[in-house]
């Protein structure tokens, strides 16, 4: 997927949920429905959401500058971070609210709260259509699509809140419908939050076993150890690595090192990866790396890269 093509599905999503929120607000004054007043809160984030991501979309695209060697890369991360935040926040106010309105339950406009449901489930029937065939594999759209998402299964409960208290008068209905859409948000929000800070933390990415990976490293017949090993996620779909490589006394470092590149591309999708080569002979003990705070060599070489012997290459 483009990202013009995702940028435009993000606007649309946007206009769409915007417009719909400010009908939505008044109509829950005017109901005196905090169910409705959830969801227009929750549409709020949405929104928010929806221009975060376009704003990170747009900075995660410059190229590097200054002291920012990647770029702004990361700027959709700290979106979702924002979004999930936001979501947890906003879910704990609510929940708190809806206990209250449990306890002591106001007259609410049950006809309004059924009809404005309805209207909001078919607008985020449309939002949740349009951000679904957006690129997904991205960490910030992900995060716009979770609130989209989220806001549709409240408005669901919203409306069958507005059908309780038209039909029956139970008022509680209300705020029952304003829980369930805060304990969404709270799902969706620590999601959020535990992914991105994932990244921020640089863990490897999800599906990246580092000690596969090393073994994969170690299944090329030249490499005789693997020692300093590194793999994270600059940003959602950008996986990085970086290695300390001992080779054979005969072995070409140079050859290796193309070798491991291509196969890091091919096994496990890393195209950026910055690897030391070194030969066996020429390499102090593992005892200096361990003392130096890396991670210990795995292989049959206990080694490490010495200055003069290394080699640099970076993808």
């Amino acid at each position: 997927m483009k990202p013009d093509a995702d940028k435009k599905k993000l606007v649309l999503a946007l206009v769409l949920l915007g417009g719909f929120m400010i009908g939505e607000t008044v109509a829950a004054v005017l109901a005196n429905s905090l169910a409705l007043l959830s969801d227009a809160a929750h549409m709020l984030t949405d929104t928010a959401s929806i221009a975060f991501a376009l704003i990170a979309m747009t900075l995660s695209t410059w190229s590097s500058f200054g002291s920012y060697t990647f770029g702004l890369k990361r700027s959709g991360t700290l979106a979702a971070s924002i979004n999930g935040l936001t979501l947890t926040g906003l879910g704990g106010y609510l929940g708190y609210e809806g206990i209250h309105r449990l306890i002591d339950p106001p007259e609410v406009g049950g006809a309004t709260v059924l009809i404005v449901g309805c209207t909001g489930i078919v607008a985020n029937l449309l939002a949740t259509w349009t951000l679904a065939k957006a690129n997904r594999d991205s960490l910030n759209v992900e995060g716009a699509f979770q609130h989209v998402l989220n806001d549709l299964y409240a408005f669901i409960g919203t409306t069958v809140s507005g059908l309780l208290v038209l039909t029956t008068g139970f008022m509680r209905a209300d705020g029952l419908a304003a829980l369930v859409v805060a304990a969404l948000m709270l799902k969706s929000g620590a999601g959020l939050i535990g992914e991105s800070t994932r990244v921020l933390l640089q863990a490897a990415p999800r599906g990246m076993d580092p000690e596969r990976i090393r073994a994969t490293l170690l299944s090329e017949s030249r490499v005789t150890g693997i020692g300093d090993l590194h793999v994270w996620e600059v940003a959602s779909g950008f996986p990085a690595l970086s290695a300390h490589v001992v080779v054979g006394d005969h072995s070409d470092p140079d050859d290796v090192r193309r070798q491991l590149t291509g196969l890091l591309d091919e096994e496990f999708g890393i195209d950026h990866t910055t690897i030391e080569v070194a030969r066996s002979s020429t390499a102090p003990t593992a005892e200096n790396i361990s003392a130096r705070g890396c991670p210990p060599l795995r292989g049959d070489s206990p080694v490490r890269i010495p200055p003069e012997a290394n080699r640099v290459h970076e993808r």
